[in-house]
């Protein structure tokens, strides 16, 4: 039955609390922090949404799910069409409800945030989506009929998982190429256990293996295949492999023991489950103090990774403030309940080591902020004199990433810009006619929901370039 509430009465509803573990206990392990909403929770919030006739939220959302709409849905208690309406527009959604920024996306186009709070879309978009995966016998699946056009993806992150479940259902043949043994990139090798778990992505994608996507692990395209052979082999080719080349800081004492990039520090403890060793086959260095250069989501999941792992002190080194911090509001907040320490406006100079050349600390200076720089960030600029030594046993490099040259490099004719990542239309079409790409190989290391912008958007062209152009036999 529909809400019977005004808007004046939904306006004197607060914005409801995510439960949680306790900081003092989950610094301690690895399960996820936030608990999700039950019910009625779930319901309050949902009946916060004005429904507004202009939902700019909607605008908000790179992957333009209609917000409203599922929300509505809730209110009038029907769950199932809730979940079919977001199912429908998100291939994704247990994902993105939880490691989604929505509060500098929908949420910050909220009209309820003009006074007061917005609502909590994220925290609706999970609960729905958590109903959905464990109610998926209630779920209709709708495909267009079979076009006998076959794409290939290569890639199983949030790029490319979304264009292969909207390729599926507008009726084309699709096969995921990915590189590691398990499906998912950066969302099990990247993101922590604690914010996104494991069994959660394994659910989604078998959602969509369900639908019909299929997935080859262990293929590494520039080694396995040629992209060559993948384009005489398909009728389309989708680019989604990432940016996980790491980059580090360029300073002395940075090759010594100790010292990890972010990439290798979270794929052993994600993918790997190190933090399980010996009962896992991989290990990683569990330090007394551990520092981790960066102020991003990524310095923050390996710092409270560090702490989880069992470090007496997990800091955060950045050569900028807290304001400046790209991380997500959330992931700073929950840090700062679990005892992370953080340095702020200082910057490594040298990584420093004993005789048997294992890490003993950190020589770092002292930041000012000058003019904005091409990000629009104050820039940091150092101040002479000002040094110091951060002890420590362990360091993380967690300052970004780059497009890894391994397919690139053994395709001369794919354009690519200076810094190596791959140059597409607005259609996200490459130089290479029928090659489509998107994600983090395009943009740069960027956010997951907006590499699934980019494969939602790929795979409509993907579409209309198909449509266009004559059936042509393909070989198996």
């Amino acid at each position: 039955m529909s809400s019977s509430l005004s808007p004046r009465e939904r306006m004197k509803l607060d914005r409801q609390k995510m439960p949680e573990q306790d900081p003092a206990a989950r610094a301690r392990n690895f399960a996820e922090v936030n608990l999700g909403f039950p019910e009625q929770m779930a319901l309050i919030e949902a009946e916060r949404c004005l429904q507004c006739k202009d939902p700019r939220c909607i605008k908000g959302c790179p992957v333009n799910v209609k917000i409203p709409r599922f929300i509505e849905l809730m209110t009038e208690g029907n769950i199932a069409a809730a979940a079919q309406s977001l199912l429908g527009d998100n291939s994704l959604p247990g994902v993105t409800g939880r490691v989604c920024p929505q509060e500098t996306q929908c949420e910050i186009e909220c009209i309820r945030g003009n006074k007061g709070m917005p609502v909590g879309i994220g925290y609706l978009e999970r609960y729905v989506a958590d109903w959905a995966r464990n109610h998926r016998d209630q779920l209709a699946t709708t495909k267009a009929p079979p076009t006998g056009r076959r794409v290939v993806v290569v890639g199983s992150g949030p790029s490319g998982l979304t264009a292969a479940g909207e390729l599926v259902r507008l009726g084309h043949d699709v096969t995921i190429y990915e590189a590691l043994h398990k499906p998912g990139g950066v969302l099990v090798y990247g993101i922590p256990e604690f914010r996104l778990p494991k069994k959660i992505v394994e659910q989604e994608v078998e959602r969509l293996q369900a639908d019909g996507v299929k997935i080859e692990c262990n293929v590494v395209v520039g080694r396995t295949y040629a992209l060559q052979e993948l384009r005489e082999q398909f009728d389309a080719v989708f680019i989604a492999n990432g940016a996980g080349l790491p980059v580090f800081m360029n300073v002395p004492g940075e090759n010594l023991k100790g010292v990890y990039s972010a990439n290798e520090y979270l794929t052993r403890v994600n993918l790997m489950a190190a933090y399980e060793f010996p009962r896992a086959d991989t290990p990683v260095l569990v330090g007394r103090r551990v520092a981790v250069v960066g102020g991003g989501n990524v310095a923050m999941d390996a710092v409270r990774t560090a702490r989880r792992l069992g470090a007496e002190q997990a800091l955060i080194i950045y050569r900028r403030t807290k304001a400046e911090m790209p991380a997500r509001v959330e992931e700073i907040h929950h840090a700062e309940e679990e005892g992370i320490h953080f340095e702020f406006l200082t910057a490594p100079v040298e990584v420093l080591g004993n005789e048997k050349r294992w890490v003993r600390g950190l020589k770092c200076v002292r930041m000012k902020l000058g003019e904005p720089d091409a990000s629009g960030r104050a820039r940091p600029e150092p101040i002479p004199g000002a040094e110091l030594i951060v002890d420590c046993d362990v360091v993380v490099v967690a300052i970004g990433t780059r497009a890894n040259p391994l397919l690139t490099s053994t395709c001369p004719d794919l354009k690519l810009n200076p810094h190596g990542n791959i140059v597409v239309d607005e259609q996200g079409m490459t130089s290479l006619p029928g090659v489509f790409a998107g994600g983090d190989i395009v943009r740069g290391a960027a956010t997951v929901i907006l590499a699934m912008g980019d494969g939602k958007r790929a795979a409509r062209a993907i579409d209309a370039w198909l449509a266009a152009k004559p059936h042509a036999t393909t070989s198996a």
